[in-house]
């Protein structure tokens, strides 16, 4: 596995190599749950588009929550493990925008509370994680 931090130097910046494998397979999760998380953004923003006419909110949603994904493979390319922290924390700031926009969807009855909970609850899986990563990575290289 080849994700630019697998170079011995990065290893040497944490305690232990279960600590650095462990922050590595929650990253490759993060991948792919934000890749179909984007994949689900687009969907809806085609719905928002042909149901409702809708362009300046969901073009908003589709922005913040397709940048997450892309934010997360450039991570894995970071030049240090403050590069890695500091992209995978911007990736948290948008989807917490994409929350937001999500909520503003649904408290304009722009969709149902069907779709809405189906979403956010991948999007508060995805804050979840990197929550959870960025946390552990800074503790860790204390």
């Amino acid at each position: 596995m080849d994700n630019g931090l697998m170079d011995n130097r990065y290893c040497r910046k944490f305690k232990s190599l279960s600590i650095f494998q462990s922050t590595v397979m929650k990253e490759n999760i993060l991948k792919e749950k934000s890749f179909l998380f984007a994949v689900r953004i687009v969907n809806l923003f085609k719905y928002l588009k042909k149901q409702h006419g809708e362009y300046i909110i969901s073009q908003q949603l589709i922005r913040s929550g397709t940048s997450i994904g892309a934010i997360v493979r450039e991570a894995e390319h970071a030049e240090s493990i403050k590069d890695f922290v500091h992209k995978l924390s911007i990736g948290l700031k948008e989807t917490n925008e994409s929350k937001y926009w999500l909520d503003l969807l649904f408290a304009t009855e722009f969709i149902t509370k069907k779709m809405f909970d189906s979403v956010n609850t991948d999007c508060e899986e995805l804050l979840k994680l990197l929550t959870a990563s960025v946390k552990t990575i800074k503790q860790k290289i204390k």
